[in-house]
């Protein structure tokens, strides 16, 4: 009668078969429920044109393992919530600016929009690259608001 050799151990990282507990959960490499890598999902989150927005909004309501993945979905859900409202004032300003005075409003109201437009494009591209690279950034503000939120 021969004895069977014992399992090789687990990988690092890799709880032993029969454990319980968050294990590697709380990092960006730990397991989700999106069925995605943490740092895709991340980046996923932060997608301009409202696909950023539905996708946090999944996230929130189905994640409950990556903590590193809530963090970013509802800092992404604040961070959108952030351009709307920015968006909106801008709508009223650029308003204003036209009743005001009718020849420069225009100008003002374009510059004024191109520079959102912008500054928003490059926040978003920072915060994809920074979500893609397992970092959790926090926004001044809306960061910790998220984290306590997670």
């Amino acid at each position: 009668m021969t004895s069977m050799p014992p399992p090789p151990p687990p990988p690092p990282g890799v709880p032993p078969a029969g454990a319980t507990g968050p294990g590697p959960a709380a990092g960006p490499g730990g397991p989700t429920n999106m069925g995605l890598a943490p740092n895709v999902a991340g980046l996923l989150c932060y997608v301009p044109c409202c696909v950023g927005l539905v996708f946090s909004i999944v996230v929130v309501v189905i994640e409950k393992q990556s903590r590193f993945l809530r963090f970013h979905a509802f800092q992404s859900l604040l961070f959108h919530a952030v351009l709307i409202l920015a968006g909106i004032a801008l709508a009223i300003l650029t308003h204003v600016l036209a009743i005001v005075s009718v020849g420069l409003s225009a100008l003002v109201g374009f510059l004024l929009n191109t520079l959102m437009f912008l500054a928003s494009l490059a926040a978003t591209i920072f915060l994809m690259v920074k979500a893609y690279g397992g970092e959790e950034f926090e926004i001044p503000t809306i960061g910790p608001m998220a984290r306590q939120w997670v």
